[in-house]
């Protein structure tokens, strides 16, 4: 792939939201042009996973400038895995969409486009100034999402959490922008591959670089800044909710990765403010998921622990810490947007996603307990899927390491995160005698009858959320949660196939001279 096109992965998603937009007359035009575009899309990063894979870095000097002016766009094996990544949950977490209902929303599809495209100039930016803009691109429709997309019921929340979420991030914002002014006024520019190293030279640019990384933590919602996110992501709507989780914390954790790799260049000596911070995050999100009574916000902490996972790997900065770190990444981006869109298509089919208003489900729908399962067991760690391959990986490059506490934590939560699996599952998907739906013998329960077609409960139960509680929820809500729990099967049994593409990304952060020359030839 000429790195000439590289640009065209901002400007595609851009212009095409711009031609959407002028469809919005025809509603059935916008969806299949939506599609068409995410589509492209992944076709994109996949082309540029094969391109560099070997090693190679790709990157253009928008507007032929020389490099040290221009605006650089690259993409090395860690960028084309992160692109392609996004670009199917996006796909995804969109056809959810349009199942569900927002997604057929005129102003939607355009929106989506846009996240596309401030996601992918965020990945591929080589400059930290423009990193900031992109980032600002990825949250302006956001804001739009949050508000187009909120659900009829739990107005209340819907606010709350919206106004929290743009708050928060317009804070982090200014922080961020703050250290990148810092950066420039230390070290004289902001050009990633102009700043190799800098921090290692410089401690007046380290203190600079790391408000730009405690910003983007706090944009990753690491322990303590985490409340944000369980907080406002389970008040929006199912598919806004699996399209953030699979974007934007991730487009932080990236960006983490990116900096600390070459401005830092994998510095030991801060490494351990890493592992303390990480480890909590793991922590403190999974006794964060005990205490809650909804499937959404449940899934919303154990996010939050898992990121503690992903970032260990940093942390660790070795080349087994890197590979299974980017590894876990990509499998976490797949198997934490399977959850939500499975909870999301059970809350749209019964109407809540609160566990002692849900009883009972599998016998009702088997496809949807199946796809969960696989996401959750994938999520606690056991094989043979992906999430074992991950665990596996990052505990071994852990003990390799000599962080045994931090191994011993580890397993801990992974037995609690399985334990929080069962609960849902025992709740939602396992047979009750009991339930907030009725009794399993009786007619008006979740195994026998239809109620009134008024969706009331005569007999003086909680009344169920649907008119006709016999039909299961409909495919095309199911598919998305379907194909994603497949993919981790598939990214389990084939783990070698990846764990080589994420060894290759590793070993690009691992010596950044590549990347550096690649910018500055």
């Amino acid at each position: 792939m000429s790195d000439h096109l590289l640009p065209l992965l901002v400007a595609v998603p851009l212009l095409g939201a711009g031609v959407v937009l002028l469809l919005r007359a025809r509603p059935a035009r916008v969806v299949a042009a939506t599609l068409a575009l995410l589509v492209a899309d992944v076709a994109a990063g996949v082309a540029l996973v094969a391109a560099t894979r070997g090693g190679e870095v790709l990157a253009h000097q928008v507007g032929g400038w020389p490099g040290g002016i221009a605006i650089p766009v690259v993409v090395d094996a860690f960028a084309a895995l992160m692109l392609t990544v996004a670009g199917l949950l996006t796909l995804a977490c969109t056809a959810f969409a349009v199942a569900s209902g927002p997604g057929r929303l005129p102003l939607f599809g355009p929106l989506v486009l846009v996240l596309l495209a401030g996601v992918n100039g965020a990945l591929v930016t080589g400059d930290l100034f423009n990193l900031f803009v992109f980032v600002e691109v990825m949250l302006l429709p956001s804001y739009g999402l949050l508000v187009l997309a909120r659900r009829r019921r739990g107005t209340e929340r819907s606010v709350v959490g919206s106004r929290l979420y743009v708050a928060f991030n317009l804070f982090v914002s200014t922080v961020f922008l703050a250290g990148v002014a810092l950066v420039y006024g230390t070290a004289g520019t902001v050009n990633l591959a102009e700043l190799a190293g800098a921090a290692t030279e410089s401690p007046t640019v380290a203190a600079a670089a790391g408000l730009c990384l405690a910003a983007l933590s706090m944009k990753a919602a690491v322990v303590p800044v985490h409340g944000w996110l369980a907080r406002t992501y389970p008040s929006t709507s199912p598919a806004v909710t699996a399209l953030f989780s699979g974007l934007h914390t991730k487009v932080a954790v990236y960006a983490i990765y990116r900096v600390y790799a070459v401005v830092f260049d994998g510095d030991q000596r801060w490494l351990w403010i890493g592992l303390v911070l990480f480890t909590a995050t793991m922590v403190v999100g999974v006794l964060g998921a005990a205490g809650e009574g909804r499937m959404r916000a449940i899934l919303a902490f154990h996010m939050v622990s898992q990121i503690g996972y992903i970032l260990l790997g940093v942390a660790l900065f070795t080349h087994a810490g890197l590979t299974a770190g980017i590894f876990y990444l990509l499998h976490h981006m797949v198997v934490k947007a399977s959850l939500f869109l499975s909870a999301g298509a059970i809350e749209e089919r019964y109407g809540t996603d609160e566990l002692d208003d849900l009883a009972g489900r599998v016998r009702r729908e088997p496809v949807l307990a199946a796809a969960f399962g696989v996401a959750a067991l994938s999520l606690a760690g056991l094989p043979p899927f992906s999430g074992f391959v991950a665990k596996l990986t990052l505990v071994l490059a852990a003990v390799r390491a000599d962080q045994l506490v931090v191994v011993a934590l580890a397993l801990v939560v992974s037995f609690v995160t399985l334990l929080s699996m069962l609960k849902i599952w025992g709740k939602v998907f396992g047979p009750t005698l009991t339930g907030a739906a009725g009794r399993a013998d009786d007619p008006g329960g979740p195994d026998g009858g239809d109620l009134p077609a008024d969706g009331t409960d005569d007999g003086g139960g909680v009344a169920t959320l649907t008119a006709t509680r016999t039909r299961r929820t409909r495919a095309a809500l199911a598919a998305p949660a379907v194909a994603l729990a497949g993919v981790t099967v598939v990214l389990g049994l084939g783990a070698q196939g990846l764990l080589g593409l994420t060894s290759a990304a590793a070993d690009g952060l691992l010596d950044t001279s590549g990347y550096v020359e690649a910018v500055l030839p």
